[in-house]
């Protein structure tokens, strides 16, 4: 029976499903992006520039050349005691020393040959020199004797001009040659002023329209390349130096770079050194040697830097120098510090050397060139 029935059901037709219908198409309305609208064009109103008013013709008084005015005497009077009363205010120490004492020997004594003999003491504490006190006690003496003198005044006449003829030969100036490039070698012991002294002589030779060029062959003590540098950036010119502990070879290289650069001097600073330190002494002919190898004439000039507060111990010191190199030239300095300023006179009899400047100050220009007639004046009045 069931098999029956099975088979009835199977036999029933099957009913056709219909396949679902796509889905329908659904028309979406896009609104198109009107195109923009173009700018609309504005109007600027640009105000046209008007035309600059011609300038003013403004009428410029100018006044008429007046004629050449020939220096008279009297302006060149001005500047000769300018000159005069920079050395007289350098040798304060010095003079007043002379004076003070030369004061109070008129007042305690008579001219006569006790007189003489304290003035001789006067002239030896300020280092005048023997040779050169013996030379101005005699020639006093005679003038004394002539005149017949009995006041401080007129004998501080007699001494001022009898000093004046014992320092004119050894007043000096110095002359830079054509064969450039002028060499200037400067010398002297430890703590004369030489590095200082350089600075104000470039400055001096500046004024004269040189070109200057500085060899810093000072290379054991470093703080004299460091002056020489602050010296050559106040007077605008260049200053050589190198990491080498050799001299000759810094002075060799700036002499080749002035004869480059057509400089006119080349001032060569080198190392302080005692005249007993042999081996010093015996460098610095080195570097004489090695600045003669470079340029055949050089150095034309050899400046001892020599400080006046060594009193005596400046003729020592100039002999031996001298010995060694041919000194040519001196430099007198701080005298503004000392009342030794006879020193010059000493030298003048016992070892003649030609005085190129003395130093009376610390500013720059006080540096100045020896000058016999003014020197002595500037001690006595």
């Amino acid at each position: 029976m069931f098999d029956f029935l099975k088979k009835l059901v199977s036999k029933k037709p099957k009913k056709k499903v219909k396949p679902a219908a796509p889905p329908k198409k659904v028309k979406v309305a896009v609104a198109k992006p009107k195109p923009a609208a173009p700018p609309k064009k504005v109007k600027v109103a640009v105000a046209k520039p008007k035309p600059a008013a011609p300038p003013k013709k403004v009428k410029v008084a100018v006044a008429k050349p007046k004629p050449a005015v020939i220096e008279t005497k009297k302006d060149e009077k001005k500047g000769f005691f300018s000159f005069t009363e920079k050395i007289k205010k350098g040798l304060t120490k010095t003079r007043e020393n002379l004076g003070n004492q030369l004061t109070n020997l008129f007042k305690s004594k008579k001219i006569d040959e006790s007189f003489f003999e304290e003035l001789e003491m006067i002239l030896l504490t300020a280092d005048v020199g023997i040779q050169a006190t013996e030379l101005l006690i005699q020639q006093v003496r005679l003038k004394v004797k002539e005149g017949n003198v009995q006041d401080e005044s007129k004998l501080k006449i007699i001494l001022k001009d009898c000093l004046t003829e014992i320092l004119i030969p050894i007043e000096s100036p110095l002359k830079v040659d054509k064969n450039l490039p002028f060499v200037i070698m400067v010398v002297g012991v430890n703590g004369t002023g030489k590095t200082t002294t350089i600075g104000k002589l470039t400055k001096l030779l500046q004024n004269e329209g040189k070109k200057v060029l500085i060899a810093a062959g000072d290379t054991y003590r470093a703080a004299a390349t460091e002056q020489l540098s602050i010296w050559g950036e106040r007077n605008n010119v260049e200053v050589m130096s190198h990491a080498t502990a050799d001299p000759s070879s810094v002075i060799f290289d700036a002499i080749n770079s002035a004869k480059a650069k057509n400089i006119d001097v080349v001032i060569a600073d080198t190392a302080g050194r005692l005249p007993t330190q042999k081996n010093l002494i015996d460098e610095i002919t080195k570097i004489k040697r090695v600045i003669t190898k470079c340029h055949e004439e050089a150095p034309q000039e050899i400046l001892l830097v020599l400080d006046a507060n060594t009193g005596q111990n400046a003729i020592t010191q100039l002999k031996i120098f001298n010995e060694a190199l041919g000194i040519t030239g001196l430099i007198m300095t701080k005298l503004d510090g000392t009342a030794k300023g006879g020193v010059l006179a000493a030298i003048a009899k016992e070892l003649p050397t030609p005085v190129r400047f003395i130093g009376v100050g610390e500013g720059i220009d006080d540096l100045r060139e020896f000058k016999a007639k003014e020197y002595a004046k500037g001690m006595f009045e």
